[in-house]
Protein backbone atom coordinates (compact mmCIF):
# COMPACT_ATOMS: atom_id res chain seq x y z
CA UNK A 1 0.00 0.00 0.00
CA UNK A 2 2.85 2.54 0.86
CA UNK A 3 4.62 1.35 -2.31
CA UNK A 4 1.15 2.49 -4.26
CA UNK A 5 0.87 5.73 -2.61
CA UNK A 6 4.51 6.41 -3.22
CA UNK A 7 4.20 5.33 -6.58
CA UNK A 8 0.39 7.54 -6.78
CA UNK A 9 2.24 10.39 -5.13
CA UNK A 10 5.41 10.22 -7.68
CA UNK A 11 3.20 10.54 -10.95
CA UNK A 12 0.88 13.37 -9.96
CA UNK A 13 3.92 15.76 -8.70
CA UNK A 14 6.12 14.81 -11.53
CA UNK A 15 7.43 17.48 -13.63
CA UNK A 16 4.81 17.28 -16.63
CA UNK A 17 1.90 17.71 -14.38
CA UNK A 18 3.53 20.74 -12.24
CA UNK A 19 4.85 22.56 -15.78
CA UNK A 20 0.77 21.99 -17.39
CA UNK A 21 -0.63 23.10 -13.87
CA UNK A 22 1.61 26.01 -14.39
CA UNK A 23 1.23 26.76 -17.82
CA UNK A 24 -2.65 26.28 -17.34
CA UNK A 25 -2.46 28.75 -13.98
CA UNK A 26 -0.36 31.51 -16.47
CA UNK A 27 -3.20 31.05 -19.37
CA UNK A 28 -5.91 31.34 -16.87
CA UNK A 29 -4.50 34.69 -16.04
CA UNK A 30 -4.09 35.99 -19.49
CA UNK A 31 -7.38 34.81 -20.79
CA UNK A 32 -9.25 36.95 -17.35
CA UNK A 33 -7.06 39.28 -17.27
CA UNK A 34 -9.20 41.46 -20.31
CA UNK A 35 -12.46 40.30 -18.33
CA UNK A 36 -11.11 42.05 -15.37
CA UNK A 37 -9.88 45.36 -16.63
CA UNK A 38 -12.48 45.41 -18.97
CA UNK A 39 -14.21 48.72 -17.43
CA UNK A 40 -11.01 50.84 -16.44
CA UNK A 41 -9.32 49.98 -19.57
CA UNK A 42 -11.38 51.11 -22.22
CA UNK A 43 -12.40 54.39 -19.49
CA UNK A 44 -8.45 55.04 -19.88
CA UNK A 45 -8.46 54.68 -23.36
CA UNK A 46 -11.48 57.74 -23.53
CA UNK A 47 -14.51 55.67 -23.87
CA UNK A 48 -18.09 56.72 -22.58
CA UNK A 49 -20.30 53.98 -19.97
CA UNK A 50 -22.06 53.33 -23.09
CA UNK A 51 -19.13 52.87 -25.30
CA UNK A 52 -17.61 50.57 -22.73
CA UNK A 53 -20.04 48.31 -22.73
CA UNK A 54 -20.28 47.44 -26.30
CA UNK A 55 -16.81 48.09 -27.39
CA UNK A 56 -16.18 45.41 -24.52
CA UNK A 57 -18.26 43.07 -26.30
CA UNK A 58 -16.51 43.54 -29.28
CA UNK A 59 -12.85 42.94 -28.04
CA UNK A 60 -14.52 39.94 -26.58
CA UNK A 61 -15.56 38.87 -29.17
CA UNK A 62 -12.23 39.01 -31.26
CA UNK A 63 -10.46 37.27 -28.49
CA UNK A 64 -12.83 34.49 -28.37
CA UNK A 65 -12.52 34.30 -31.87
CA UNK A 66 -8.68 33.87 -31.91
CA UNK A 67 -9.53 31.45 -29.29
CA UNK A 68 -11.33 29.34 -31.33
CA UNK A 69 -8.96 29.16 -34.62
CA UNK A 70 -6.33 28.62 -32.07
CA UNK A 71 -7.64 25.77 -31.04
CA UNK A 72 -8.15 24.54 -34.50
CA UNK A 73 -4.38 25.50 -35.14
CA UNK A 74 -2.61 24.07 -32.12
CA UNK A 75 -4.42 20.94 -32.07
CA UNK A 76 -3.67 20.68 -35.56
CA UNK A 77 0.08 20.95 -34.40
CA UNK A 78 -0.46 18.84 -31.56
CA UNK A 79 -0.83 16.21 -33.49
CA UNK A 80 1.25 16.42 -35.72
CA UNK A 81 4.11 17.64 -34.21
CA UNK A 82 3.39 16.79 -30.62
CA UNK A 83 2.34 18.13 -27.58
CA UNK A 84 5.71 19.90 -26.39
CA UNK A 85 5.48 21.75 -29.56
CA UNK A 86 1.85 23.44 -28.67
CA UNK A 87 3.17 24.18 -25.01
CA UNK A 88 5.92 26.30 -26.10
CA UNK A 89 4.14 27.90 -29.51
CA UNK A 90 1.26 28.74 -27.43
CA UNK A 91 2.54 30.51 -24.53
CA UNK A 92 5.23 32.25 -26.71
CA UNK A 93 2.35 33.90 -28.59
CA UNK A 94 0.00 35.09 -25.78
CA UNK A 95 2.56 36.49 -23.18
CA UNK A 96 4.31 38.29 -26.34
CA UNK A 97 0.56 39.77 -27.37
CA UNK A 98 -0.50 40.24 -23.88
CA UNK A 99 2.82 42.30 -23.17
CA UNK A 100 1.72 44.35 -26.47
CA UNK A 101 -1.47 44.80 -24.79
CA UNK A 102 0.15 46.91 -21.68
CA UNK A 103 1.41 49.57 -24.51
CA UNK A 104 -1.94 49.43 -26.08
CA UNK A 105 -3.83 53.30 -27.13
CA UNK A 106 -6.21 52.35 -29.26
CA UNK A 107 -9.51 50.30 -28.79
CA UNK A 108 -9.03 48.94 -32.46
CA UNK A 109 -5.25 47.71 -31.65
CA UNK A 110 -6.82 45.93 -28.52
CA UNK A 111 -9.17 44.58 -30.51
CA UNK A 112 -6.38 42.94 -32.63
CA UNK A 113 -3.97 42.30 -29.82
CA UNK A 114 -6.95 40.05 -28.10
CA UNK A 115 -7.34 38.34 -31.09
CA UNK A 116 -3.66 37.16 -31.10
CA UNK A 117 -3.76 36.82 -27.56
CA UNK A 118 -6.71 34.40 -28.10
CA UNK A 119 -4.70 32.35 -30.84
CA UNK A 120 -1.77 31.97 -28.30
CA UNK A 121 -4.22 31.14 -25.33
CA UNK A 122 -5.97 28.35 -27.34
CA UNK A 123 -3.41 25.97 -27.08
CA UNK A 124 -2.51 25.88 -23.48
CA UNK A 125 -5.47 23.58 -21.42
CA UNK A 126 -5.98 21.22 -24.90
CA UNK A 127 -2.06 20.26 -24.76
CA UNK A 128 -1.72 19.74 -21.27
CA UNK A 129 -4.46 17.79 -20.31
CA UNK A 130 -3.35 15.54 -23.58
CA UNK A 131 0.20 15.38 -22.37
CA UNK A 132 -1.02 14.64 -18.62
CA UNK A 133 -4.08 11.78 -19.84
CA UNK A 134 -1.33 10.19 -21.85
CA UNK A 135 1.43 9.70 -19.43
CA UNK A 136 -0.26 8.95 -16.23
CA UNK A 137 -2.12 5.60 -15.58
CA UNK A 138 -5.44 5.39 -15.98
CA UNK A 139 -6.79 5.34 -12.40
CA UNK A 140 -4.78 8.64 -11.71
CA UNK A 141 -6.11 10.48 -15.01
CA UNK A 142 -9.31 12.38 -13.70
CA UNK A 143 -6.87 13.33 -10.34
CA UNK A 144 -4.14 14.39 -12.43
CA UNK A 145 -6.17 16.46 -15.36
CA UNK A 146 -8.38 18.18 -12.50
CA UNK A 147 -5.10 19.11 -10.30
CA UNK A 148 -4.00 20.41 -13.23
CA UNK A 149 -6.80 22.70 -13.92
CA UNK A 150 -7.52 23.48 -9.97
CA UNK A 151 -3.94 24.84 -9.59
CA UNK A 152 -4.01 26.93 -13.37
CA UNK A 153 -7.74 28.78 -12.17
CA UNK A 154 -6.16 29.85 -9.29
CA UNK A 155 -4.32 32.54 -12.28
CA UNK A 156 -7.81 34.21 -11.96
CA UNK A 157 -7.75 35.24 -8.32
CA UNK A 158 -3.89 35.99 -8.93
CA UNK A 159 -4.97 38.06 -11.58
CA UNK A 160 -7.81 40.07 -9.71
CA UNK A 161 -5.07 40.60 -6.76
CA UNK A 162 -2.77 41.99 -9.22
CA UNK A 163 -5.15 44.26 -11.22
CA UNK A 164 -5.88 45.77 -7.49
CA UNK A 165 -2.03 45.89 -6.43
CA UNK A 166 -0.77 47.64 -10.02
CA UNK A 167 -2.57 49.59 -13.09
CA UNK A 168 -4.26 47.42 -15.60
CA UNK A 169 -0.84 48.05 -17.94
CA UNK A 170 1.51 46.81 -14.97
CA UNK A 171 -1.15 43.90 -14.80
CA UNK A 172 -0.62 42.70 -18.93
CA UNK A 173 3.33 42.87 -18.46
CA UNK A 174 3.42 40.51 -15.59
CA UNK A 175 1.47 38.63 -17.24
CA UNK A 176 3.69 38.21 -20.03
CA UNK A 177 6.63 37.95 -18.20
CA UNK A 178 5.25 35.11 -16.05
CA UNK A 179 4.60 33.19 -19.57
CA UNK A 180 7.97 33.90 -20.20
CA UNK A 181 9.59 32.89 -17.26
CA UNK A 182 7.22 29.27 -17.57
CA UNK A 183 9.33 28.61 -20.84
CA UNK A 184 12.55 27.84 -18.98
CA UNK A 185 10.97 25.03 -16.45
CA UNK A 186 9.28 23.32 -19.99
CA UNK A 187 12.74 22.48 -20.83
CA UNK A 188 12.86 19.40 -18.64
CA UNK A 189 9.25 18.20 -19.82
CA UNK A 190 9.34 14.83 -22.08
CA UNK A 191 7.37 14.31 -24.65
CA UNK A 192 3.97 11.82 -24.23
CA UNK A 193 5.01 8.12 -25.32
CA UNK A 194 1.75 7.16 -27.03
CA UNK A 195 2.54 9.88 -29.59
CA UNK A 196 6.38 9.43 -29.36
CA UNK A 197 5.12 5.71 -30.59
CA UNK A 198 3.39 7.20 -33.84
CA UNK A 199 5.51 10.07 -34.54
CA UNK A 200 7.58 9.07 -37.93
CA UNK A 201 5.07 6.24 -38.29
CA UNK A 202 3.76 7.59 -42.31
CA UNK A 203 0.97 5.32 -42.36
CA UNK A 204 -0.91 7.20 -39.64
CA UNK A 205 -3.42 10.12 -40.65
CA UNK A 206 -2.25 12.71 -37.66
CA UNK A 207 -4.23 15.57 -36.83
CA UNK A 208 -6.51 16.20 -39.67
CA UNK A 209 -9.74 18.39 -38.19
CA UNK A 210 -11.36 17.29 -41.32
CA UNK A 211 -11.83 13.46 -40.09
CA UNK A 212 -14.94 14.88 -37.60
CA UNK A 213 -16.97 15.75 -40.90
CA UNK A 214 -15.74 12.54 -42.92
CA UNK A 215 -17.42 9.89 -40.29
CA UNK A 216 -21.09 10.78 -38.79
CA UNK A 217 -19.88 8.55 -35.59
CA UNK A 218 -17.11 11.03 -34.92
CA UNK A 219 -19.19 14.31 -35.40
CA UNK A 220 -21.83 13.54 -33.16
CA UNK A 221 -19.26 12.51 -30.69
CA UNK A 222 -17.57 15.91 -31.46
CA UNK A 223 -20.04 18.17 -31.11
CA UNK A 224 -21.80 16.45 -27.63
CA UNK A 225 -18.37 16.71 -26.52
CA UNK A 226 -18.62 20.69 -27.34
CA UNK A 227 -21.84 20.52 -25.83
CA UNK A 228 -20.96 19.32 -22.74
CA UNK A 229 -19.03 22.69 -21.59
CA UNK A 230 -21.38 25.15 -22.98
CA UNK A 231 -23.01 25.81 -19.60
CA UNK A 232 -19.46 26.70 -18.00
CA UNK A 233 -18.82 29.81 -20.17
CA UNK A 234 -22.66 30.96 -20.01
CA UNK A 235 -21.78 31.10 -16.09
CA UNK A 236 -18.32 32.75 -16.80
CA UNK A 237 -18.97 35.00 -20.17
CA UNK A 238 -22.60 36.02 -19.26
CA UNK A 239 -23.63 36.03 -15.45
CA UNK A 240 -20.16 36.53 -14.41
CA UNK A 241 -18.55 38.92 -16.68
CA UNK A 242 -21.72 41.68 -17.17
CA UNK A 243 -22.58 40.83 -13.50
CA UNK A 244 -22.28 44.73 -13.10
CA UNK A 245 -25.40 44.96 -15.40
CA UNK A 246 -27.59 41.63 -13.72
CA UNK A 247 -26.84 44.01 -10.66
CA UNK A 248 -28.30 46.80 -11.82
CA UNK A 249 -31.40 44.70 -13.00
CA UNK A 250 -31.72 43.79 -9.72
CA UNK A 251 -31.80 47.01 -8.03
CA UNK A 252 -28.64 46.47 -6.16
CA UNK A 253 -27.73 49.84 -4.51
CA UNK A 254 -23.75 48.91 -4.23
CA UNK A 255 -22.56 48.69 -8.06
CA UNK A 256 -21.09 45.44 -8.64
CA UNK A 257 -17.39 45.01 -10.14
CA UNK A 258 -17.42 42.05 -13.10
CA UNK A 259 -13.70 41.34 -11.96
CA UNK A 260 -14.88 40.47 -8.42
CA UNK A 261 -17.81 38.30 -9.28
CA UNK A 262 -15.06 36.94 -12.27
CA UNK A 263 -12.38 36.19 -9.01
CA UNK A 264 -15.36 34.22 -6.60
CA UNK A 265 -16.62 32.23 -9.71
CA UNK A 266 -12.90 30.99 -10.39
CA UNK A 267 -12.32 30.07 -7.04
CA UNK A 268 -15.44 28.02 -6.92
CA UNK A 269 -14.24 26.79 -10.18
CA UNK A 270 -10.57 25.80 -8.90
CA UNK A 271 -12.18 24.10 -5.98
CA UNK A 272 -14.53 22.82 -8.19
CA UNK A 273 -12.45 21.17 -10.85
CA UNK A 274 -10.21 18.95 -7.84
CA UNK A 275 -13.30 18.00 -6.32
CA UNK A 276 -14.30 16.65 -10.04
CA UNK A 277 -12.08 14.15 -10.26
CA UNK A 278 -11.82 12.61 -6.65
CA UNK A 279 -16.20 12.45 -7.47
CA UNK A 280 -15.06 11.03 -10.82
CA UNK A 281 -12.91 8.59 -9.46
CA UNK A 282 -15.29 7.47 -5.97
CA UNK A 283 -18.18 7.73 -8.59
CA UNK A 284 -16.08 5.20 -11.44
CA UNK A 285 -17.61 7.47 -13.73
CA UNK A 286 -17.07 10.88 -15.44
CA UNK A 287 -21.08 10.95 -16.35
CA UNK A 288 -22.42 10.95 -12.99
CA UNK A 289 -19.79 13.16 -12.01
CA UNK A 290 -20.37 15.91 -14.60
CA UNK A 291 -24.29 15.48 -14.33
CA UNK A 292 -24.42 16.29 -10.61
CA UNK A 293 -22.21 19.23 -10.60
CA UNK A 294 -24.14 20.87 -13.90
CA UNK A 295 -27.38 20.19 -11.58
CA UNK A 296 -25.62 21.98 -8.92
CA UNK A 297 -24.63 24.80 -11.41
CA UNK A 298 -28.57 25.08 -13.04
CA UNK A 299 -29.86 25.68 -9.12
CA UNK A 300 -27.30 28.04 -8.67
CA UNK A 301 -27.90 29.94 -12.17
CA UNK A 302 -31.84 29.76 -11.69
CA UNK A 303 -31.22 31.68 -8.10
CA UNK A 304 -29.00 34.00 -10.01
CA UNK A 305 -31.73 34.80 -12.42
CA UNK A 306 -34.66 34.42 -10.22
CA UNK A 307 -35.04 38.36 -8.75
CA UNK A 308 -34.41 36.99 -5.37
CA UNK A 309 -30.47 38.17 -5.25
CA UNK A 310 -30.53 41.67 -2.42
CA UNK A 311 -27.28 42.38 -2.26
CA UNK A 312 -23.88 42.28 -3.75
CA UNK A 313 -22.80 39.63 -1.04
CA UNK A 314 -25.14 37.54 -2.02
CA UNK A 315 -24.42 37.72 -5.59
CA UNK A 316 -20.64 37.20 -5.14
CA UNK A 317 -22.09 34.65 -3.19
CA UNK A 318 -23.96 32.87 -6.13
CA UNK A 319 -20.97 33.31 -8.54
CA UNK A 320 -19.05 31.19 -6.06
CA UNK A 321 -21.92 28.40 -6.14
CA UNK A 322 -21.99 28.52 -9.74
CA UNK A 323 -18.30 28.67 -9.87
CA UNK A 324 -18.09 25.65 -7.58
CA UNK A 325 -20.99 23.35 -10.37
CA UNK A 326 -18.71 24.13 -13.45
CA UNK A 327 -15.79 22.52 -12.19
CA UNK A 328 -16.10 20.21 -14.18
CA UNK A 329 -14.17 22.13 -17.20
CA UNK A 330 -11.13 19.53 -16.76
CA UNK A 331 -13.34 16.62 -16.70
CA UNK A 332 -15.20 17.73 -19.86
CA UNK A 333 -11.58 18.10 -21.98
CA UNK A 334 -10.60 15.12 -20.48
CA UNK A 335 -13.41 13.02 -21.44
CA UNK A 336 -13.18 14.52 -25.06
CA UNK A 337 -9.81 13.34 -24.97
CA UNK A 338 -10.47 9.82 -23.84
CA UNK A 339 -12.92 9.10 -26.67
CA UNK A 340 -10.68 9.51 -29.86
CA UNK A 341 -7.96 7.85 -30.56
CA UNK A 342 -4.06 9.38 -29.96
CA UNK A 343 -3.75 10.67 -33.65
CA UNK A 344 -6.35 12.68 -33.18
CA UNK A 345 -6.73 13.36 -29.05
CA UNK A 346 -4.60 16.87 -29.15
CA UNK A 347 -7.00 18.16 -31.78
CA UNK A 348 -10.07 16.92 -30.23
CA UNK A 349 -8.45 18.18 -26.25
CA UNK A 350 -7.26 21.31 -27.68
CA UNK A 351 -10.28 22.38 -29.93
CA UNK A 352 -13.59 21.41 -27.77
CA UNK A 353 -12.80 23.96 -25.02
CA UNK A 354 -12.06 26.57 -27.06
CA UNK A 355 -15.22 25.78 -29.49
CA UNK A 356 -17.11 26.20 -25.95
CA UNK A 357 -15.26 29.61 -25.80
CA UNK A 358 -15.70 30.40 -29.01
CA UNK A 359 -19.33 29.66 -28.86
CA UNK A 360 -19.51 32.55 -26.32
CA UNK A 361 -19.62 35.02 -29.12
CA UNK A 362 -23.00 33.45 -30.21
CA UNK A 363 -24.11 33.81 -26.47
CA UNK A 364 -23.32 37.33 -26.19
CA UNK A 365 -24.79 38.00 -28.97
CA UNK A 366 -28.31 36.50 -28.28
CA UNK A 367 -27.74 38.14 -25.09
CA UNK A 368 -27.69 41.37 -26.72
CA UNK A 369 -30.40 41.15 -28.81
CA UNK A 370 -32.48 39.76 -26.73
CA UNK A 371 -31.90 42.46 -24.21
CA UNK A 372 -34.17 45.38 -25.73
CA UNK A 373 -37.33 43.06 -25.49
CA UNK A 374 -36.60 40.71 -22.93
CA UNK A 375 -34.41 42.83 -20.65
CA UNK A 376 -31.73 41.74 -18.56
CA UNK A 377 -32.56 39.12 -16.41
CA UNK A 378 -34.78 37.11 -19.41
CA UNK A 379 -32.02 37.32 -21.75
CA UNK A 380 -29.56 35.88 -19.53
CA UNK A 381 -31.97 32.94 -18.74
CA UNK A 382 -32.85 32.61 -22.51
CA UNK A 383 -29.23 31.98 -23.18
CA UNK A 384 -28.88 29.50 -19.93
CA UNK A 385 -32.03 27.76 -20.70
CA UNK A 386 -30.18 26.72 -24.53
CA UNK A 387 -27.11 26.20 -23.07
CA UNK A 388 -28.01 24.03 -20.10
CA UNK A 389 -30.54 21.69 -22.69
CA UNK A 390 -27.27 21.29 -24.86
CA UNK A 391 -25.55 20.29 -21.99
CA UNK A 392 -27.69 17.91 -20.38
CA UNK A 393 -28.59 16.58 -23.45
CA UNK A 394 -24.72 15.37 -24.05
CA UNK A 395 -23.97 14.11 -20.96
CA UNK A 396 -26.77 11.73 -21.07
CA UNK A 397 -25.64 10.17 -24.63
CA UNK A 398 -21.99 10.05 -24.49
CA UNK A 399 -20.40 7.08 -24.12
CA UNK A 400 -18.63 6.76 -20.41
CA UNK A 401 -14.69 6.49 -20.52
CA UNK A 402 -13.55 5.72 -16.58
CA UNK A 403 -10.79 3.35 -16.93
CA UNK A 404 -10.77 3.81 -21.03
CA UNK A 405 -7.32 2.35 -22.24
CA UNK A 406 -5.76 5.42 -24.80
CA UNK A 407 -3.42 3.87 -26.68
CA UNK A 408 -5.53 3.07 -29.71
CA UNK A 409 -5.88 5.04 -32.99
CA UNK A 410 -9.04 6.40 -35.25
CA UNK A 411 -9.40 5.04 -38.73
Amino acid sequence: MQQQEKTTFQHLASIPVLVAALGYFVDIYDLLLFGIVRIPSLQDLGLDEEEVSAVGRAILNWQMTGLLLGGILWGVIGDKKGRLSVLFGSILTYSAANIACGFVSSPDVYKVLRFVAGIGLAGELGAGITLVSEILPKRLRAIGTSLVAGVGLCGAVVAYITVELFSWRQAYFIGGGMGICLLLLRLGVFESGMFANIRHDSGVQKGNFLAFFTSRRRLVLYLKCIALGLPTWFVIGILSTFSNEFGRALGLAEEIKPGLSIMWCYVGLACGDLMSGLISHALHSRKRAVTYMMLFTLVGSVFYLSGLIDSSFMLYGTCLWMGLGIGYWAMFVTIGAEQFGTNLRATVATTIPNMVRGALVLMTSLYGAAKPSLGILLSGALVGTITFALGFFAVLTIPETHDRDLDFLEE
